[in-house]
């Protein structure tokens, strides 16, 4: 089992940046792919971006390419999200995945999900 938590939502004007967090524990994080999606109310859920734990590839949604970044510190067992130039448009409950495979990751089917964080951007 892995339990992931994030942190680092908030509100924040439109330009603004943010770095969200997801701690995993219960499993060698360093085995782990992780990545992040967001789902805004009466929306799908949908990909934003993904890192490999191999050799720390990573995959980014067509809307955030360019301005967010993820990244990963296997001694903390952490993912980040850095998120900046956000948009109203970016407003959405972001949760962290996780898999010992890439591909589940990034197509939405981890086996591990967090409980999510609220980031809100406002015009």
């Amino acid at each position: 089992q892995v339990q992931l938590v994030e942190s680092g939502g908030g509100l924040v004007q439109a330009g603004g940046s943010l770095r969200l967090s997801c701690a995993a524990s219960g499993r060698t994080f360093s085995r782990l792919a992780m990545g992040w999606f967001r789902q805004a109310p009466g929306k799908e859920r949908v990909f934003v971006a993904a890192i490999n734990w191999s050799d720390g590839a990573t995959r980014y949604g067509d809307s955030v390419k360019g301005r967010f970044t993820a990244s990963r510190d296997n001694g903390k067992n952490t993912v980040y999200l850095q998120m900046n130039s956000l948009k109203p448009e970016d407003t959405a409950l972001y949760y962290c995945a996780a898999d010992s495979t890439f591909w589940k990751v990034a197509s939405g089917r981890g086996d591990y999900w967090g409980q999510g964080t609220q980031v809100t951007v406002s015009s």
